[in-house]
């Protein structure tokens, strides 16, 4: 195989259902020197059997199988094993444009930056949402402006950028095991360390808000984890003296016994204040028009 470009690491835990889209939509990008590296989980459905199926299909595929840790170890594991020249993570319920690594990864290397970033879409049964998007390329070494255009920490997602391999190594980021929101301890260290990030416009992650997901389940233990990675992510901002407060999307919270009680969120022209997470309110610096 000639210089892998890209390493593409996909934990998966039975995800049968879903598990076939995220596949095709890796298989047939217009990036062909990749390899998907897919760690199985320890799945208890037909997961593991849809892998075999793809492998033997695509030479690029490599299926690793281990007991069920946690896609943090799965994560870890994928970038152990990686060649490629720069990284990228798939959830195994998601799927991607179909130039989608081709994109980031020619930005990434025209521009000789350590990050390229993509577009991030919502989706369920009945709707859709930007999370993130693009409309221009952006080039920035400045550490408050790479944070402001990932939407660090509101949205410390992993999986709509490649990484370039020797940044996360020379670095040694790994993700935090054995917790939930992984992402929001990983993606502001992974943004920081980086010499420069690139934006990439029209191109999109789409994330799958799957009822079923671990994600989608609440817990005490999620919403421990949730509260010890946002702590560890704004103590990191804190400590490398990151402004964040004129983000688009910047959250100032106010919290009681470690809980939110009261949110205010500047998004583009609007401000919006949340009441327990229920009671929202949304004033309108502009008015807006719907045609």
């Amino acid at each position: 195989m000639e210089n892998i470009a890209v390493s593409i690491i996909v934990p998966v835990y039975n995800v049968e259902k879903y598990l076939k889209r995220c596949l095709d939509s890796l298989i047939n990008q217009t990036l062909s020197n990749i390899e998907i590296i897919c760690i199985n989980d320890g799945s208890k459905d037909c997961s593991g059997n849809i892998l075999t199926e793809y492998a033997l299909k695509d030479e690029r595929i490599i299926v690793i199988d281990q007991e069920n840790a946690g896609v943090s170890i799965a994560r870890n594991v994928g970038m152990e094993v990686a060649k490629g020249e720069y990284i990228g993570f798939v959830d195994s319920d998601d799927w991607v444009d179909l130039d989608y690594f081709e994109k980031l990864y020619n930005s990434a290397k025209q521009n000789n930056c350590d990050i390229a970033v993509a577009g991030v879409i919502r989706l369920n049964k009945f709707k859709r949402k930007f999370y993130l998007n693009y409309d221009k390329l952006i080039i920035t070494n400045d550490k408050d402006k790479k944070f402001e255009l990932c939407d660090i920490p509101e949205q410390g997602c992993v999986w709509n950028k490649i990484y370039q391999t020797n940044l996360l190594k020379s670095f040694n980021l790994k993700f935090e095991e054995g917790i939930y929101y992984e992402d929001a301890i990983f993606s502001p260290q992974a943004v920081y360390y980086s010499k420069n990030l690139v934006t990439v416009p029209d191109v999109y992650y789409y994330y799958w808000r799957n009822s079923n997901s671990i994600v989608a389940k609440t817990s005490k233990k999620k919403e421990i984890d949730y509260n010890y990675a946002m702590q560890k992510a704004t103590a990191f901002i804190k400590e490398k003296n990151i402004d964040i407060s004129s983000h688009d999307g910047y959250t100032k919270r106010f919290k009681i016994f470690n809980t939110s009680i009261f949110k205010i969120r500047k998004k583009a022209s609007r401000t919006q204040y949340i009441l327990f997470n229920i009671f929202k309110f949304t004033k309108n610096k502009f008015p807006i028009y719907f045609l």
